[in-house]
This record gives structure tokens, C-alpha cells and sequence, in this order.
């Protein structure tokens, strides 16, 4: 159902032609090139060179967990006003459970900023960040900046970008969004989507063919093709959404009039805009997706690439599951007790304990509208299974009222709640350590859902379509694909409610209040003071993590952890807390030596005689992470500014599973450097003489001592390319110390 083509291909007469098959002359083939939608859309956001891009972006987004350090980051640096559109949305904390008053703090400050700055700004449970900004700000030809990875809005023919909080500081301080040129992937859809298969099922089969291999990371995916036709703009949108996972860069599609019918309603029928390749148009590769042949899936713990059919898995129950039960007592060690989920099996059957169907993917009119259908005249039953129901916005959910669904589906023993992103992340619905729980959302990352592994708590988390999780409720909480059930699939028209938005969203945008004043609750706190880079630099690895991805979950967890986002120092004490609990400690020692250094001209001689090698004068001390490939998931910059406060200086990685970690690593002012061989213990010392001319030349390799157990050897780093900004940043310290200057 979905099959990878690697090498060039071309677009044409509405067909992939390979490269090696279309007998292109170079000239025609450097016009295809151009014929992207993707490189119209990029050259007329472009402010650099051809292959140097340097973009402006028309709106930007931030959610409750960001926009606190953003624009205490802009406003240390000069900010003055929202330079283009600026929407600050409630989604992640909105419950604020946690902390006594400091979520709803945070909230006051945003409003306060929208106000003073010329902002927009979302209330608590009113909309998800990304369902908001499809409802109001996504425009054809338009590019959007969120700090949140799933900034998604290819489908409504917007190229939208999630990265860490600093890139959005360069927005708000007149900067640019700096890249080479992305590559371009074809994403050619054919076919009807079968009854009971939705854009979960999609989207989990395209992450499971792309992510393993790197097919699409860093790169710009395309979706072209006859297929298209055949999706609602609910469709279109589930499957964009979830391209974040493949962990390609952005995402853009043809537009039709099922697109320009999604304006109408939303009465923004001027932001619609016809948008095709041309005839021909180069792409740098393809993947190939025939809707009819999907079937109803499932992305098992502990990543949405983990990818099966369901029927596959209920047909195989005791082999595959025995896999993911085996990863995750390797994930708990031999601490607690162990792991299980074998133990779901009972009489043939797979048992879940909980649905949840929420947020940017799952919440949807249609998934939720469908999910009743299916639902009617069904329940949920009495027992341990549950089903909790998130519409991704006021207006989405009023229409599910109107029309009967909302009511549907309490009848049937959901639990129907307001937009909220908690389940996508911890915060929200956590299973019972062992639990097994169905979700439309986005990710399942192992502690994502709100377990601990550092407390002996592991629960399962699989990602499935809202469908089959209606069909699974239906049937007393035994796995059930949804082609396998009877129901109406035609659901009511939606239409969209303005007023919702009217009388309660906060409008300034362009219309900044420059005596209104900042609200700050007493969490809120300034950034603390960065050094800038030494030229010399010893470099102490404080934690190894051998696992070969590492997600930005795991290097600050997510969850109740993030209500002290607004407070660097706090925060930082949770930094690795569910992976490696030592990490904070062995940083501070680290972190306290180096002050001591400073003040006495001098490194200890403890340290000194565990260096073992001469080292020049005035030699730098700061910590480092070891990972083999840390950074998939989530934009949130605290996964690099937790370690920056707390003394880092460097990453060492075999590579960085996203561009937007290794981006927030450089705007901390840390080094993303590159090792060929993952040999690390912690204690051990990296040494790097001249480094500020390292990172002047980041291109050529780096000359290094590795001192490990005694012994010492000569090992060669990399940057990898940096942009002269990029390099002023390192330099400097940090991006704030940057713009200062």
C-alpha cells in the first residue's frame, strides 16, 4: 500500500515518470526543478540566496509551554512588537493541575503580551494550536513558524514549519529562518479509502515505511495525485498533521475546490488559492500511497513507526506483542516489577483498557462524527475499558452537539471533554502503570502518555485510527478494526460557528498597546546569564544514552514537568529525570567547577590530575550529553536550554534525529558536535584546543583529545555546516547574547 521510490522523478501528464525514463534535457530539467510547489512557495517567502534560504514567515504560532520563554527571550533582546501575526493558544496546560497558581500565571502573561506586543490570543479549552490556526490563519501560499513540532498545514496549502522557540525569536526580531534548500518528495496518492479506514491508518502507514530508513528527514513532502480528490479536508489534514513523525521538515498539497469549500465555510473564501506543480516538476524522490489497499492499523508502543495492520497483529497476537513486551522490560531494567502485555491476551482476544481519541489528530468533526456512528446503539460498557472524546475546538465541538454526535456518543459512555492536548503529551488521561490504551493522537513515545520509568511505571500506548477505536469500545474493549463493524458512514454537514471565536478570543494582531505592561506570576523568570565560548574547551560527558533514537521526551520529560516551562532554573531540575536521574547532579558539580575556575583563574587539581594532559590557559569547563541519535519529536527548546542553564556546552551524537534540536542546540550557544564511533562513558573528558576556530571553520573535522579511564586518544569531530549567524551564536553564548550585541 505504500511503496518508496528513491532517485529523481518527474510529475507529469498527472503520473511519476523516473528520472532515468523521462530523457530530460538539463535545461528542462533545472525548469522542473522550479515546478515544485514547494520551491514557488519557499522563493517567494525567500529573502537569501538560491540555495542559502533565508525566511520570513507570515504567522507565527506558540502554545502555553512555549511562549513564555519566547518572548522573555525577545523582549531581553529589544523586542518592541509583533512584527507579523503572532497566535499565543492555551492547549497544553490548560488544566493547571499542577503548581498551584502558575499555569494560569503564564495564561495572564500571554494575554498581557498579546495586548502590550500586538498579539492574538486563545483562552484555555477554546481550541488546539494547530486546529486554531487551520480555522483562522492558514492562507494558500502562506508560511507559517509554530513552536511545536506538528505545525502542519500542507493540506490547506500552507507550508508550515515546527521548531524549537528561539527560530520564532528571529521572527519576532526581524530575522530570517536560515536552510539550504530542502529536497522535495512526491507523495503520490491514488485510490478510495475503504469504509472503516481514516487518515490515522494513512498516516501511520506512511511513517512506518519512511522513518526508519531517513527516506524524508529534513525534506519537503509533496502530496500530488488523483487521490486527493477522494479525501475530505478532515482526511487531508489527519494524515498532514502526522507527517511530523516521518520527521520531514514540512509539508504541501494541491488545493481544489474541496480546499476552497473549507475557506467559504470559515468565511475566509480570499485566502483560498489554486495551488498545482507545474507540468513537468522534478521531485528528488517519491513514495507512492494507494488509498484502496489501506488497511485499518496500528502503531504499537513505542513509536508511530512501529507500524502493523491490526488484523496482522490480532492474527499474531502472541509473537508480536511478545516483541514489544520484550522492548519494554529492556526500556524498566530489572528494577520494579517487570512489564507486561502478553497478558491482554485472553481466549484468542486482545483487551485494551482505555480509547482516547484527541487533539491536532484525532479530534476532528469527522473521526469524532464517525466514531459515534459507529458507536449508536453500542456502549462502552461498565468495565475496565474507557473512552475519552477531545474535539479539537469550540466550534467542532458545537457543531457535534448540534447535530447529535456529542449526545451520541455520552449515550454510549464516552466522556466528552474540550480541546486539550494533555493525552498527545502526559498530561491528560494517563494509563495505569501496565495499562494498554488506544489513541488518536499523535506520538507513543515510552513516558510520553505520563508513565515513569524512573519510578517503575511503563504503560502501553498504540496509535489507531478514531475509528477503530470506536469499533474497539463497541465491542467491549476487544481490538476490533473498524472495517469489521456495520455503520452509517455518512455524517452531517459541518459548518463553523465564527462567533465562538468573536466573543472570545482576544484579536490584536497588529495593534500592539506598548503601555499595557507584562503580567508576571511569581514562576515567571528571566533567562540566567551565558558565557560566551571560551577558546579553549574541556568538555566532561555527564550522561550516556545508548538507546539508538533518543527523543526530546526523554531528554525533558514532558507532562506535569512542563507547567515549570516558565522558570529556566526549575525546570532544569527535571532535565533527563526519567532516563537518567544522576544527570542534573553530575551537571551542577561540572557547572560549579567551572565558577570556581573563574574565580580562581584555575581548573581544581582533582580535575587536573583526571585530565591528565596540559591543557592551555584559560580552558573553558562545561558538560556534555552523549547520544547516538537525540532529538525526534518535539520543537520544545527546553530539551537543549534545560542543559544549557545547567552548564552544557555540547552534544556529542553519531547524528541528530531533527533539524530543529541540532537548531536549538546552536541557538543555546552548545556545540552539535559529530563523532564517527559511540565509545563515551560518563566521566569521561573531551579537549578541544582553539575551539572558537573550530566553529569559524565548522566545516573542516576537529582535532580532539578523549581522555576515558586513564588513557588518552586523538579523535576527530564535526559541526557540520554552520551559516555565519549560526556561528556568531555559538560564540557568543547564546542567542540572547547575540542579539544583545
Amino acid at each position: 500500500m505504500v511503496k518508496l521510490i528513491k532517485g529523481g522523478v518527474y510529475y507529469m501528464n498527472g503520473a511519476l515518470v523516473r528520472e532515468n525514463y523521462a530523457f530530460m534535457v538539463e535545461a528542462k530539467k533545472q525548469a522542473a526543478i522550479k515546478g515544485t510547489m514547494a520551491y514557488s512557495i519557499l522563493s517567494a517567502h525567500n529573502k537569501g540566496g538560491e540555495s542559502d534560504l533565508k525566511i520570513k514567515f507570515d504567522a507565527l504560532a506558540s502554545h502555553d509551554i512555549t511562549y513564555v520563554g519566547i518572548i522573555q527571550t525577545a523582549k531581553a533582546s529589544g523586542l518592541k512588537e509583533f512584527p507579523v501575526p503572532y497566535t499565543l493558544t492555551n492547549c497544553h496546560n490548560s488544566l493547571c493541575a499542577v503548581g498551584g497558581t502558575i499555569n494560569e500565571d503564564d495564561h495572564l502573561f500571554g494575554y498581557s503580551a498579546a495586548k502590550k506586543y500586538g498579539g492574538n490570543y486563545v483562552p484555555p479549552h477554546i481550541a488546539v494550536i494547530h486546529q486554531y490556526m487551520r480555522e483562522c490563519e492558514a492562507a494558500c501560499g502562506k508560511m507559517i513558524l509554530g513552536s511545536d513540532s506538528h505545525t502542519r498545514y500542507g493540506a490547506f496549502g500552507t507550508m508550515a514549519v515546527g521548531e524549537g522557540g528561539p527560530e520564532l525569536v528571529k521572527q519576532l526580531l526581524g530575522q530570517t529562518y536560515d536552510i539550504k534548500r530542502p529536497e522535495v518528495i512526491a507523495v503520490y496518492l491514488k485510490g478510495k479509502p475503504k469504509k472503516g479506514v481514516g487518515p490515522h491508518d494513512v498516516a501511520i502507514s506512511l511513517v512506518g515505511a519512511t522513518f526508519k530508513s531517513g527516506f524524508v528527514k529534513n525534506k519537503i513532502l509533496e502530496f500530488v495525485g488523483p487521490g486527493i480528490k477522494n479525501l475530505s479536508m478532515d482526511f487531508r489534514s489527519g494524515i498532514d498533521v502526522m507527517t511530523t513523525e516521518t520527521t520531514c521538515l514540512s509539508s504541501i498539497w494541491e488545493t481544489d475546490e474541496t480546499t476552497r469549500e473549507f475557506f467559504k465555510a470559515h468565511g475566509r473564501e480570499g485566502d483560498y488559492k489554486e495551488l498545482h506543480p507545474a507540468d513537468p516538476a522534478y521531485y528528488d524522490g517519491a513514495v507512492v500511497i494507494d488509498l484502496s489497499r489501506v488497511e485499518p492499523m496500528i502503531a504499537l508502543p513505542f513509536h508511530p513507526s512501529n507500524a502493523y495492520t491490526i488484523r496482522e497483529v490480532i492474527d499474531n497476537a502472541q509473537d508480536i506483542l511478545a516483541e514489544v513486551e520484550k522492548a519494554g522490560n529492556k526500556l524498566k531494567g530489572d528494577k520494579g516489577k517487570p512489564y507486561h502485555l502478553l497478558n491482554r491476551i485472553k481466549d484468542g482476544k486482545i483487551y485494551v483498557s482505555q480509547g482516547v481519541i484527541a487533539g491536532c489528530a484525532g479530534g476532528s468533526y469527522e473521526n469524532i462524527a464517525e466514531a459515534a456512528e459507529i458507536m449508536r446503539g453500542k456502549n462502552c460498557g461498565n468495565g475496565e475499558f474507557m473512552l475519552n472524546v477531545y474535539p479539537q475546538s469550540q466550534p467542532v465541538y458545537k457543531c457535534l452537539a448540534d447535530n447529535g454526535y456529542a449526545s451520541a456518543l455520552m449515550g454510549a459512555g464516552a466522556i466528552v471533554k474540550t480541546a486539550f492536548c494533555g493525552p498527545c503529551f502526559g498530561a491528560g488521561d494517563t494509563p495505569a502503570d501496565n495499562g494498554f490504551s488506544i489513541r488518536h493522537t499523535t506520538r507513543n513515545f515510552e513516558n510520553r502518555e505520563g508513565s515513569k520509568l524512573g519510578e517503575n511505571q511503563l504503560s502501553s500506548v498504540a496509535l489507531m485510527d478514531a475509528r477503530s477505536i470506536a469499533a474497539t469500545a463497541a465491542n467491549g474493549g476487544v481490538l476490533t478494526p473498524a472495517t469489521e463493524v456495520e455503520y452509517t458512514k455518512k455524517v452531517k454537514k459541518y459548518y463553523f460557528d465564527g462567533g465562538i471565536y468573536e466573543h472570545r478570543v482576544y484579536r490584536g494582531a497588529g495593534n500592539p498597546q506598548p503601555k499595557e505592561e507584562l503580567i508576571y506570576g511569581n514562576n515567571i523568570a528571566d533567562w540566567p546569564e551565558q558565557l560566551p565560548l571560551a577558546d579553549n574547551l574541556l568538555i566532561e560527558i555527564v550522561s550516556v544514552l545508548e538507546d539508538e533514537v533518543t527523543t526530546t521526551d526523554e531528554l525533558i520529560p514532558s507532562g506535569e514537568t512542563s507547567s515549570y516551562r516558565s522558570n529556566p532554573l526549575r525546570l532544569a531540575e527535571f532535565a533527563l529525570s526519567r532516563k537518567d536521574p544522576a544527570y542534573v547532579g553530575r551537571a551542577k558539580e561540572v557547572k560549579a567547577a567551572e565558577a570556581d575556575r573563574r574565580n580562581s583563574g584555575a581548573l581544581a587539581e582533582e580535575i587536573l590530575k583526571k585530565v591528565g594532559i596540559k591543557l592551555a590557559e584559560g580552558t573553558m569547563l562545561g558538560s556534555a550529553v552523549a547520544a547516538k541519535k537525540p532529538g525526534d519529536g518535539s520543537a520544545r527548546e527546553q530539551a537543549a536550554s534545560c542543559q544549557r542553564v545547567l552548564g552544557g556546552v555540547a552534544n556529542i551524537a553519531l547524528e541528530y534525529a531533527t533539524k530543529r534540536y541540532r537548531s536549538n542546540l546552536i541557538n543555546w550557544g552548545m556545540l552539535p558536535l559529530l563523532a564517527k564511533q559511540f565509545d563515551y562513558k560518563v566521566g569521561d573528558y573531551i579537549y578541544i584546543e582553539n575551539v572558537t576556530d573550530c566553529v569559524k571553520n565548522s566545516e573542516k573535522p576537529i582535532m580532539a583529545k578523549h581522555v576515558s579511564g586513564g588513557k588518552v586518544k586523538d579523535v576527530y569531530l564535526q559541526l557540520g555546516a554552520l551559516t555565519d549567524e549560526e556561528k556568531r551564536i555559538i560564540l557568543s553564548g547564546c542567542l540572547i547574547n547575540y542579539n544583545k550585541k
